[in-house]
């Protein structure tokens, strides 16, 4: 008895399109397997040779924040000014940092 392809794990597939640039989320596939998975990454998402790297994770181990938890999640972050660039004094003639 052979599974069908719904019975596959759910595969994330990221590509990075040119050198330097980050790894960006394409889309989703299923998979038997990660070597079945970034093969049909490769030939799903990058046909016209628009990627330099394919990344294949199952989507059963990320862990996102909520969305509903905005606020609560990332309200920490608010309470150190000394992240913020107005807590530093930007000396004469620096003009990027």
């Amino acid at each position: 008895m052979t599974n069908s392809v719904k019975d596959w794990p759910l595969w994330e597939v990221f590509v990075r399109s040119r050198r330097g640039l980050s790894h960006v989320h394409v889309g989703s596939l299923h998979a038997p397997d990660a070597e079945m998975a970034l093969r049909n990454a490769r030939d799903v998402y990058t046909r016209r040779q628009e990627g330099v790297s394919l990344w294949v994770v199952p989507s059963a181990q990320i862990v996102a924040s909520e969305a509903g938890q905005r606020e609560s999640f990332f309200d920490p972050a608010a309470d150190k000014v000394y992240r913020h660039p107005t807590f530093y004094d930007v000396p004469e003639g620096v003009e990027h940092l």
